[in-house]
């Protein structure tokens, strides 16, 4: 958003959890879990690909106890709780074609990534790559207002459509919301636009009860107005969706999973990655430490780079930007989080900090539909650093 005017109309979508690529990110997040729960020290880089009745995975595992995971057994359990149960839509928990091509993980990439020695604060970065965080004062989660907005509303229609509030309702669906900026502030939402997976029921049913979803669920920012336009469904059709509509993979909606396009994306997906992938984990860690700089007041948002090497642990560098917003230089809070006191960017001190091996009150599952940052049941959502962030900056 720095090359962007204060004054300008922003999008983002998001996707729901039937969505087919979503479908992919949680299957290979469930897999994650469930190696995590037997062996705490699992290395997991699971994909998924799903098409018409069709699952595999693929990808490279270690974990001590890898004889007690079912993969197939995770798939068709999150398949099932995703709502894809019936066998006349083309994708079905009970009926779909599973294919494993799981593997042990290559040794060469272990001896950089396993802890040398019982030196687990020395354990290295599990990839080399950049990683970004992010943080804006626009919301009070924090976020971005087009994406966060985009995520809220899927998940309300997820809670109908299983709660049988709306029955007609398949599993696959799309959001997407364009704000108006003011002065760099949110001033309106200008256009909602709803695609629904549905049963073959009448398109004026369908716009009718998803624009009041809609207005309920975006009426308590104050942003819509007589104007805000609605897009329902408008290619006037869906019924045909989820895998047996498109094929779906994992790491495709990197976007949707971050900031929906606001700030820099390093390139890397999240799911099915356990936390010595800083993909992942460092991702993670940049948002925890941007939204903890905007939540003390020191930036009304913040972006944060940070980049490693390949089984090295300290980090290549760290960039902070606060786009001008900033009550003290970007330089000094640059300086304050290389320092690594307040912030431990090295792997070890990541997965320490944000008990990413051990989760507890939340899964890697959970991340991997309607955003993972936003929501305030992980440990990166939390804000416990203000006081010494802002102790540092003095």
């Amino acid at each position: 958003m720095s090359k962007l005017t204060t004054d300008h109309v922003f999008t983002s979508e998001s996707v729901s959890e039937g969505h087919p690529d979503k479908v992919c990110d949680q299957i290979s997040d469930a897999i994650l879990d469930a190696c995590l729960a037997l062996d705490k020290n699992s290395h997991v880089g699971c994909e998924t690909l799903v098409a018409t009745d069709f699952v595999v995975n693929a990808g490279e595992i270690s974990c001590k106890k890898w004889n007690k995971v079912n993969p197939e057994a995770i798939a068709r359990k999150v398949v099932h709780e995703i709502g894809y149960t019936r066998d006349d839509i083309g994708f079905c928990d009970q009926t779909f074609v599973y294919v494993n091509r799981l593997h042990g993980q290559s040794p060469d990439i272990a001896q950089g990534v396993n802890e040398g020695q019982g030196l687990y604060s020395e354990q290295g970065a599990g990839d080399q790559g950049m990683m970004f965080g992010y943080a804006s004062d626009e919301t009070p989660e924090l976020m971005p207002a087009p994406v966060q907005f985009s995520h809220q509303l899927l998940i309300e229609l997820a809670k109908l459509r299983k709660t049988g509030q709306i029955a007609y309702l398949r599993p696959d669906s799309k959001s997407q919301i364009s704000v108006r900026y003011v002065g760099g502030k949110p001033a309106e939402i200008t256009t909602v636009v709803i695609s629904h997976q549905t049963d073959d029921v009448s398109l004026k049913r369908i716009r009718k009860d998803l624009i009041e979803v809609a207005k309920s669920v975006l009426s308590p920012t104050n942003l819509l107005t007589k104007k805000t336009v609605y897009y329902i469904n408008p290619t006037g059709r869906f019924v045909v969706g989820g895998p047996h509509g498109d094929s779906g993979l994992t790491g495709r909606k990197i976007i949707v999973d971050t900031y929906g396009g606001v700030g820099a994306h390093g390139g890397g997906a999240f799911s099915g990655k356990d936390p010595t992938k800083v993909d992942r984990s460092a991702a993670y860690y940049a948002r925890y430490a941007a939204k903890n700089i905007v939540a003390a007041g020191l930036a009304k948002k913040c972006e944060i780079q940070v980049a490693y090497a390949i089984g090295v642990a300290k980090p290549m560098s760290i960039n902070v930007s606060t786009y001008g917003t900033g009550t003290v230089p970007d330089a000094k809070l640059q300086s304050v989080l290389e320092a690594g006191e307040v912030f431990d960017f090295r792997p070890a001190g990541i997965i320490r900090d944000l008990k990413l091996t051990a989760p507890k009150g939340w899964s890697f599952q959970q991340t991997a539909a309607y955003g993972h940052f936003g929501r305030n049941i992980f440990p990166w959502e939390k804000t416990d650093k203000v006081g010494a962030l802002k102790n540092a900056v003095k």
